[in-house]
């Protein structure tokens, strides 16, 4: 994940005034969630404020900066069985909806919502502390 930091230069003589570009943002953010890695050490090693950082990691759990794939293209999710009885049945022709619940949060996805929206709206919940 060695890459080269691109920062960019905005106004003012006296201050520095930086404008991270979101890709890098993002990148930075990402690197945040691998356990064991503090927001603190990530912020040092890019020669950031760990007070940006935080405030990006925030943007991200609101959905406001997206964040890169996972490297590992492994994803696992908890699965919960319960007896056949237990289960509502669907109405035939009704559109089914994704739900994730997340402890007593529910989250209901619009109907046909792509694996690729699930996947994100479970990674901005997974990155929230």
């Amino acid at each position: 994940m060695e890459t080269t930091l691109e920062v960019l230069a905005v106004g003012g003589r006296g201050r520095r005034n930086r404008k991270w570009p979101d890709e890098v943002k993002a990148r930075i953010v990402a690197e945040t969630l691998t356990p064991g890695i503090t927001v603190n050490a990530v912020a040092r090693r890019h020669g950031v404020p760990a007070n940006h950082v935080s405030a990006w990691r925030t943007l991200a759990r609101k959905g406001r900066l997206v964040l890169p794939a996972p490297e590992d293209p492994v994803e696992f999710a908890a699965l919960m069985v319960g007896p056949v009885e237990a289960v509502p049945r669907a109405d035939v022709g009704v559109v089914a909806r994704p739900e994730i619940v997340a402890g007593a949060l529910v989250i209901r996805l619009e109907a046909g919502a792509s694996a690729e929206r699930i996947a994100s709206v479970v990674r901005a919940l997974a990155s929230a502390p």
